[in-house]
């Protein structure tokens, strides 16, 4: 237990994103929840309710606040740059939901407020590649035990693109679809594992399904370290197969499901938003749809299978923790996983809380952040352009992690 003084938490956006992270800031001694943004009155009352704290209808005015100490910023990907600059501007440290910025001028302009103000910004965790499993492959990797790392392939089927979706979500022009709203799982974990340095990308990208005909729902995208290990990465949302029938220790239930949903759709009998509130914070299914806990199985969830290839052997993710093959054969070493798979993110508010009290190194920060989002902007580009795209915002792992 901490004796220090908790940082009071403003949530800016008090949607389903909220409901992912609002369970791992309520177990953190280290934090008090204190004020929410939403212009959804029924959240807000929700939030006054359960914690007795303030309410806002907009982010200059929580940020206006000058008790709050460090927002979490979970509002629609196309608002996430200006809302980060508001807080920047106020004064406050800031944990930004993936992505940073759905433009490269957008990142810059969020990276220039930060550094202008000096508050601390968090962007781009919040995703598998900040879970126990990820670091200790990565422990593995750089130990050396299996050689040096030569290749990394990962592979993602869910029905992201087939459940309630708001148009924003479904939308590339307004940072939507499985690109800009579902890539950074794959994104995360592959730049952390090599180390950082994408040199340049090379993607082919799909929109496949009458039901959401303006966002991305399928990419295949390669992506060139700076030494020369290549990463191969697939992603289709459409929600045909499931990736956990790649395990041999899962069975994927909801084929029936999402094929009803599917001829919902279809047929244009879904009031989306309705069920999307039900998800959202305060709503009748809040907190149903985020999954894992402790002991529960691995699932590849929307990261995906992936298999790190080192010279001298290969790693991936078993139910309980890495399957290890080398020359010795293959052995299946348990990893500890407080709090199981789901986000439960408490690794990322100590990041972000331990930069501000004691001015502490952070891994995702808002260059780490800006460097992913332009891997996210190239797989786009480059299946717009049909080419290769060659990177300039890459950022390397510092040291210690």
């Amino acid at each position: 237990m901490t004796t220090e003084k908790p940082m009071k938490v403003g949530i800016i956006g008090l949607g389903f994103g909220a409901t992912e992270f609002i369970p791992s800031l309520e177990a953190q001694p280290e934090i008090e929840i204190y004020a929410g943004a939403d212009l959804r009155p029924q959240a807000l009352a929700e939030f006054e309710k359960r914690y007795g704290g303030k309410t806002y209808k907009t982010a200059e005015e929580l940020c206006a606040d000058p008790d709050v100490e460090a927002v979490w910023i979970a509002t629609p990907n196309h608002l996430h740059a200006q809302n980060a600059i508001v807080a920047a501007n106020a004064g406050k440290h800031i944990n930004l939901r993936k992505p940073m910025g759905v433009t490269m001028a957008e990142c810059a302009a969020v990276q220039e407020a930060v550094d202008r103000s000096g508050v601390k910004l968090l962007a781009g965790g919040q995703t598998q590649g900040s879970s126990p499993l990820t670091h200790e492959m990565r422990r593995i990797i750089t130990s050396g035990e299996l050689g040096p790392l030569r290749a990394m392939n990962v592979v993602a089927y869910t029905g992201w693109m087939l459940r309630p979706r708001m148009p924003q979500e479904v939308s590339d022009a307004d940072g939507g679809g499985v690109v800009w709203r579902q890539a950074p799982h794959q994104l995360e974990t592959t730049r952390y594992l090599g180390g950082g340095m994408v040199r340049s990308v090379r993607a082919s990208t799909g929109n496949w399904r009458p039901e959401r005909p303006n966002g991305t729902g399928y990419y295949s995208a390669m992506l060139d370290f700076e030494d020369g290990t290549p990463a191969t990465l697939v992603y289709n949302s459409y929600g045909y197969f499931d990736s956990m029938d790649l395990t041999n220790w899962l069975t994927d239930k909801g084929h029936g499901g999402r094929a009803k949903f599917r001829a919902e759709l279809l047929a244009g009998n879904v009031d989306e938003e309705a069920r999307k509130e039900t998800t959202r914070f305060g709503g009748s299914a809040e907190g149903t749809i985020v999954g894992g806990s402790e002991g529960r199985p691995w699932t590849p969830g929307n990261l995906g299978v992936l298999i790190a290839s080192c010279e001298s052997g290969d790693i991936r993710m078993s139910s309980a923790g890495m399957y290890i093959y080398d020359n010795n054969g293959m052995r299946d070493v348990a990893v500890h996983q407080p709090g199981g798979q789901g986000m439960t993110l408490s690794s990322e508010i100590m990041e972000l809380y331990n930069a501000v009290r004691h001015d502490a190194p952070m891994l995702h920060d808002g260059r780490w952040g800006w460097a992913t989002a332009e891997v996210q902007w190239a797989i786009l580009e480059s299946a717009k352009q049909r080419k290769e795209i060659m990177l300039q915002y890459q950022v390397p792992v510092p040291p210690g992690f």
